[in-house]
């Protein structure tokens, strides 16, 4: 049993005990053989940690040290990977939080790992930052070679650019899979019209949902469309746009777990 998405991500990594379960990367027991599971992952829970009177390259480098054969080179190729380049020479107090979380997923990439977890890498940024952060981490990916694993309440944002999920309700996982397969599970044949009144649909149509004044949903098949349309026109209102409308990760999240608070 797991309680929820930090404590997981801890449980993965061996800074708790397993009570129950087992924890297997790149084919190594995390309990049994800690050193080989955890050689080749990198990873950040909760905020990065980083002298804040150093420059970022220097943070760099203390990192560096760490670990056996990691070149110039390769800290110059990390910097530029999380595009820090212009700044890398400034103190980290004098940057913003987005560069923070940058500097911090540069320092737990420096090995090489072929898996990276991540804790709420988006929270408390901005839309720039966080636009910055899903392309570095799309790029990590599908450049890079490296599997991602993220927690996050923010699940408009991982709609994005995220393959799989995972779903943790009160303390167990209720579902794994292809983002898309889960959407595809929940969806319903919501159609959304746009028509010059709404209010004069009302009359004609029964089941509808109203929007506004000029948008409504209904849950019919997409071969029942075409008869409404003709509905509407045979009496005399205008319609503007027919489409259906796509289910969210956040709208599948919800029926999942019937709408209890995200873990």
């Amino acid at each position: 049993m797991v309680h929820g998405k930090t404590t997981t991500i801890k449980l993965i990594l061996g800074l708790q005990s397993i009570t129950s379960g087992k924890v297997t990367i790149n084919g190594y027991d995390i309990e049994k053989e800690f050193t080989h599971a955890i050689k080749k992952v990198g990873a950040i829970v909760e905020n990065p940690d980083m002298y804040m009177y150093l420059s970022g390259y220097q943070n760099l480098k203390l990192v560096a040290n760490l670990y056996k054969g990691i070149t110039k080179e390769r800290i110059d190729e990390v910097v530029k990977l999380v595009k820090l380049e212009n700044r890398i020479h400034d103190k980290v107090s004098k940057y913003s939080l987005g560069m923070r979380q940058r500097l911090g997923i540069a320092q737990a990439i420096l090995h090489e790992p072929n898996l990276l977890i991540l804790d709420e890498p988006t929270n408390g940024l901005d839309p720039e930052g966080i636009k910055e952060m899903r392309e570095l981490l799309v790029d990590l990916a599908t450049k890079e070679k490296m599997a991602i694993l993220i927690s996050s309440h923010n699940l408009a944002e991982l709609d994005n650019f995220c393959t799989k999920v995972c779903i943790i309700k009160n303390g167990e996982v209720i579902e794994t899979s292809e983002i898309s397969e889960i959407k595809k599970e929940t969806s319903q044949d919501l159609q959304l019209f746009e028509v010059n009144d709404v209010n004069l649909v009302k009359n004609i149509i029964k089941d509808i949902t109203v929007i506004d004044n000029h948008r409504f949903k209904i849950n019919v098949s997409k071969e029942k469309v075409p008869e409404m349309i003709e509905k509407l026109v045979e009496n005399k209102i205008k319609i503007y746009e027919v489409k259906q409308e796509e289910k969210t990760l956040e709208d599948a999240f919800f029926e999942k777990t019937g709408g209890n608070v995200i873990e």
